[in-house]
């Protein structure tokens, strides 16, 4: 494909609004796509306009996958340019999506493709697995876990945004192999409501949920755990809320957490915190009725750093790039929780990918334009020399 056909693809993608969900317009996109190149795939659907897509070329053993999501985020505010419309300003390409994590999702495409058209040999499988709904909760990685698409592959890759900028202006790929585990929860707390004035006749919902956010907060203040490759144990209170009015006392109150949890310090021993200390004040006294539940949690992941993967990364990448490498852990989650859940610690597994790390999220979300354009090449001799 020449230039303008790739950064085609890339608008069209961008200019689907699959903000945590109607992935299923992005699979039906890159399924036409596919098609059109004598690529076969299969759309695995998950609920009302949310699907994730499957497509291989290649055939038989080894199996190297290539995962990257179809959702995106709310688009927010402050943007210069309409979020869904790409733009091209100053080497950069604007739009949500962009860098987390659609540029990697078109040239994982892109390669598979040009490898079609060029009939390639291929000694094994290419994979693509192209998921929905990894912005909240990993549905679509988790579903094609469980239906197998998992089960025969022998190295990840995973798009996510790779490349990051130095005060100085240096720009550096990470080469991630471990990411933290994710744990939220929400606490409830019952009460009895009455009116402000006599509040011995009611039940204060909300002060006896401030009591417990306090005894866990003192608790989680005292673990200081560290992972050589992620980083610390992160916890952050982030929804509160509670009452109807100022007059009344609140009858029901709750409150949500998120916590980025190590293999030093896990989601287990944040429940055990967290239900430990509602037990305490619920056997303390009859005015408190505490209880919590699990919204979502995934396991922290562990590769290997030097595998013969990130080798063979490193080796190819520096053909078309002269960035320093950085291997690295992530901070954030990726859909490779789910992916290996039933893989060994020493699962070949790479985050690498064209998007600017500290773009995802953000108004004015960008990848750079030279980035993406070769990373669909870095992408496509990586194919190629895992199956050779």
């Amino acid at each position: 494909m020449n230039e303008q056909q790739r950064i085609k693809i890339l608008s069209d993608l961008t200019a689907i609004k699959s903000v945590n969900d109607n992935e299923q317009e992005v699979a039906l996109y890159l399924q036409k796509l596919l098609k059109e190149h004598g690529i076969p795939s299969k759309l695995i659907s998950y609920d009302d306009n949310r699907a994730s897509l499957v497509a291989e070329i290649g055939n038989g053993k080894p199996v190297i996958a290539f995962s990257d999501h179809e959702d995106v985020v709310a688009a927010g505010d402050s943007w210069k340019n309409d979020p869904f419309k790409l733009t091209e300003i100053d080497g950069k390409l604007y739009g949500r999506g962009t860098s987390d994590m659609k540029s990697g999702l078109a040239d994982i495409v892109i390669a598979m493709i040009e490898l079609k058209e060029n009939n390639t040999k291929l000694n094994g499988t290419v994979r693509l697995l192209a998921s929905l709904g990894e912005e909240i909760g990993e549905y679509g990685a988790e579903q094609l876990t469980k239906e197998g698409y998992m089960d025969d592959v022998d190295a990840l890759i995973i798009a996510e945004p790779s490349n990051t900028q130095t005060k100085d202006g240096t720009r550096i790929l990470r080469l991630c192999y471990a990411t933290k585990g994710s744990l939220d929860m929400q606490i409830q707390s019952k009460g009895k409501q009455a009116h402000s004035s006599l509040p011995e006749t009611g039940n204060n919902a909300v002060q006896n949920l401030l009591d417990v956010l306090y005894k866990i907060n003192n608790k989680i203040g005292k673990v200081n755990a560290i992972d050589p490759v992620t980083g610390k144990f992160l916890f952050n209170f982030d929804v509160i809320s509670g009452g109807t009015q100022v007059n009344t006392i609140p009858a029901s109150a709750k409150a949500e957490f998120n916590a980025r949890t190590i293999k030093e310090f896990d989601n287990e021993k944040v429940k055990d915190i967290v239900n430990n200390s509602i037990n305490e004040l619920n056997q303390s006294d009859k005015k408190y009725h505490l209880s919590s539940k699990v919204l979502m949690q995934l396991d922290p992941v562990t590769s290997t750093k030097d595998n013969n993967l990130d080798k063979l990364i490193m080796k190819v990448t520096t053909r078309y790039l002269d960035n320093e490498f950085k291997q690295t852990g992530l901070s954030a989650i990726t859909d490779a929780t789910q992916y290996l859940k039933n893989k060994p610690d020493n699962f070949p597994m790479a985050i690498f990918g064209p998007g600017q790390t500290d773009s995802a999220h953000i108004s004015n979300e960008y990848v750079y334009k030279d980035f993406y354009l070769k990373f669909a090449d870095i992408y496509k001799v990586i194919m190629k020399a895992y199956l050779k």
